[in-house]
């Protein structure tokens, strides 16, 4: 999964439209993450930039991205020299993969100032880097010390581009050419040559040019023949006569469960029927749609690494306890042998002597009369052995008791506690991240480390609205689950939940109508989407009116009890598809 050269090539003939356009604001959502806002006459729009090894990428974006409160000072550094700057010219050479962004500003004097932002995409090494107008390094997202090993980014040196080898633009160079530089690796796969003879290739289009040439057929370059050659050649040039006229497509590749896989600048066949293709219409459509959604729980996993490891620690020793309780209530299943014990040595008193080490009495409590052997204590009187049996019995039957009730309230805590690492996986912003971290503090599991601040303010509900006009409402977390269910819901609104499974409360406002099974099925769809059944291919749900829905006195938030539910068995929504019936808050 890689943005290759040809891929920023469109990119950067995408963001020919910025050219002129002033720079209106710039942000750092994250440490290896920018944002730059342009006004152009079309209106707004947005450039992210990533320097992040498994997610470097440049491209226009739709998405509402949260900023921290307070800029990082490399975000500082740019405003004070890009704010209000006019880009110039976008810059590629050949099919490298480093653009070039040339910006006119003006310095602190009010005099011109030339300076380009450089946005090298190259995994490991990506970076950005803003340069001034006498190629000096200003600063860096990465700064790299000179070890021998890499390329020194520091500020006040000189800029050098990467080295760049000598490699064969695949469109335009003969095929004469192309055979004999592939032929130099003839015992190479056919990919694996052309990504080491040509640039700017990623290994998806290499295997899709290698599928086409070979007709699916794996075989070495030197057992390539000459009608291989020529259908490598045919389809390169279909390829390049695509991206030429712009009729080609951007295609994302993606698991028969939804999972994605790569992306493409052309239609991708080489896995038949074993993946599901999407097309877009754009490369930064393409991008944005892409890493918005791969990256959204990657993002909120990273801001709240600390309440992962927590909860997690957590269960697992809630769960070790439960299992240890489990294991003592089992011992206690013998207690009443002990009170037996005592019963048979009182009723035998005259017949067992202190120094005793054991005895055999006959057991009135079994059907058969049989003799019962009792270990006793030498130390001690037949009365002092049996009040010890009686004791050890009261001792187990009170341990039961007090275990049964510890196993249900740990296994309401494991329910718990699973519920809130649910809500964490789904996390997308900071405020509800902080929603979270108030929950734990406020059933003790944390201090709260805002205690001269104000409390996070309540997030509202996230809404959908159906095409026929019902609003549903799904809690994002367990304390706004409560509020939504328990106290901003009528008695005649639907409530839904999925089967046996940690996940969000999904209500239906009814407004005086009768809610249609439809309606109830795409409530059932959401309700499944938003737990941890998310990625089944079924998922039970259940439903019933609000006004059968209770909370007991003093159940952990987000736990209820409901009765008078039927059940529906639904596949999950799709990202787009819950993206579409969302509404604006």
């Amino acid at each position: 999964m890689a943005l290759d050269g040809i891929y920023l090539s469109l990119l950067k003939k995408e963001f020919e439209t910025l050219i002129g356009a002033r720079v209106d604001k710039i942000h750092q959502p994250t440490r290896e993450e920018l944002l730059i806002g342009f006004r152009t006459r079309e209106g707004g729009k947005k450039l992210l930039i990533n320097a992040g090894s498994g997610s470097a990428r440049i491209h226009l974006t739709t998405q509402e991205i949260e900023n921290p409160k307070t800029p990082p000072m490399l975000c500082m550094l740019l405003r004070k020299h890009l704010s209000s700057g006019r880009l110039v010219d976008i810059r590629q050479d050949g099919f490298e993969r480093i653009l070039f962004l040339d910006f006119e500003s003006t310095d602190e004097l009010g005099d011109r100032a030339d300076l380009t932002l450089v946005v090298e995409i190259m995994g490991r090494c990506s970076n950005v880097i803003l340069v001034g107008g006498e190629g000096k390094i200003i600063d860096s997202i990465h700064r790299v010390n000179p070890d021998g090993s890499a390329r020194p980014v520091l500020p006040a040196m000189k800029y050098e581009t990467p080295p760049r080898e000598q490699r064969l633009n695949i469109f335009t160079a003969p095929r004469e050419e192309l055979e004999l530089r592939l032929k130099q690796f003839p015992k190479a796969e056919l990919c694996k040559t052309l990504l080491k003879v040509c640039e700017g290739i990623s290994p998806i289009f290499a295997r899709e040019c290698e599928n086409y040439a070979l007709r699916g057929v794996d075989k070495p370059v030197e057992d390539m023949q000459p009608d291989n050659f020529d259908r490598l050649a045919e389809y390169i040039g279909s390829i390049g006569g695509q991206l030429q006229s712009g009729t080609n497509p951007y295609t994302l590749v993606k698991t028969k469960e939804g999972a994605f896989k790569d992306f493409c600048f052309c239609d991708i066949r080489q896995y038949g029927s074993l993946m599901d293709t999407k097309s877009f219409e754009s490369p930064s459509e393409l991008l944005d749609y892409f890493y918005s959604q791969r990256d959204m729980f990657a993002r909120a996993k990273q801001k709240a690494a600390d309440l992962f490891k927590l909860v997690g620690n957590l269960t697992e020793r809630t769960r070790r306890r439960v299992e240890n309780q489990k294991a003592e209530l089992h011992d206690c299943a013998d207690r009443d042998k002990y009170r037996i014990y005592g019963d048979l040595i009182m009723a035998n008193i005259s017949d067992i002597i202190k120094g005793m080490s054991w005895c055999r009495v006959t057991n009135y409590y079994d059907d058969d009369l049989s003799l019962t052997e009792i270990p006793l204590d030498k130390r001690l009187s037949p009365q002092e052995n049996a009040q010890k049996y009686y004791s050890l019995y009261r001792k187990l039957d009170t341990a039961e008791h007090k275990l049964k009730k510890l196993i249900v309230q740990g296994e309401e805590e494991l329910v718990y506690l699973d519920s809130v690492y649910e809500s964490l996986t789904r996390a997308q912003t900071e405020s509800e991240l902080a929603e979270l971290r108030q929950e734990l503090a406020d059933e003790g599991y944390i201090r709260w480390q805002g205690a001269k601040s104000k409390p996070p303010k309540a997030l509202p509900p996230m809404r959908f609205k159906t095409p026929d006009g019902f609003v549903i409402r799904v809690g994002r977390n367990n304390r706004q689950n409560d509020r939504l269910t328990c106290k901003e819901s009528e008695k005649t609104d639907m409530w839904l939940h999925t089967k046996d499974i940690t996940g969000s409360h999904v209500i239906i406002t009814a407004d005086g109508r009768e809610i249609p099974e439809m309606v109830i099925y795409t409530a059932a769809r959401l309700a499944a989407y938003f737990s941890k059944g998310r990625e089944s291919s079924q998922v039970a749900v259940d439903y019933t009116l609000v006004k059968n829905v209770k909370k007991p006195n003093g159940a952990k938030p987000g736990m209820v009890i409901f009765t008078n539910n039927k059940t529906l068995y639904v596949s999950p929504f799709s990202p787009e598809e819950v993206d579409s019936l969302k509404t604006p808050l």
